[in-house]
């Protein structure tokens, strides 16, 4: 009888992934994330364990989006004071602040718990070419 290897918090390994999301697909880019993320790639995968990789986006304004995306999907902010409820197209939302709409979309992709909170702090999201985590060893995608 093999017994199954369960990796606790304090043996995890994490290494550093750049992604350059020019060109490539809005949903295709967070999906890759999200199993970074997770840790879903390692054969080390624990589900009660926070065991995935820190994740550098850069070049995150020109992502491409496909149909009508840009002008038609919305997102909502409300304060929970009446009448509140504010709305940004994606397009807006990509131009003014893009860490906020790959933070929203992996976060829906995470598990919905303090885990999924923890594993979201790992993504570093950038607009430009340049980021400060050059020190660490990169694995580009």
């Amino acid at each position: 009888m093999k017994l199954t290897k369960m990796v606790k918090a304090n043996e995890v390994e994490r290494e550093w992934h750049v992604i350059d999301a020019k060109g490539k697909k809005f949903g295709r880019v967070l999906t890759e994330v999200a199993t970074l993320l997770r840790g879903k790639h390692k054969p080390s995968y624990t589900p009660n364990v926070d065991c995935g990789d820190y994740v550098v986006i850069i070049n995150a304004d020109k992502v491409e989006v496909t149909g009508t995306k840009l002008d038609s999907k919305l997102y909502h902010t409300h304060s929970g004071y009446f009448g509140s409820t504010k709305s940004k197209k994606f397009g807006e939302l990509l131009e003014e602040n893009p860490l906020k709409l790959f933070k929203l979309g992996a976060r829906g992709m995470l598990p919905k718990s303090n885990l999924g909170k923890e594993m979201l702090k790992k993504l570093k999201v950038y607009a430009g070419e340049e980021h400060p985590h050059t020190a660490q060893v990169s694995k580009g995608k």
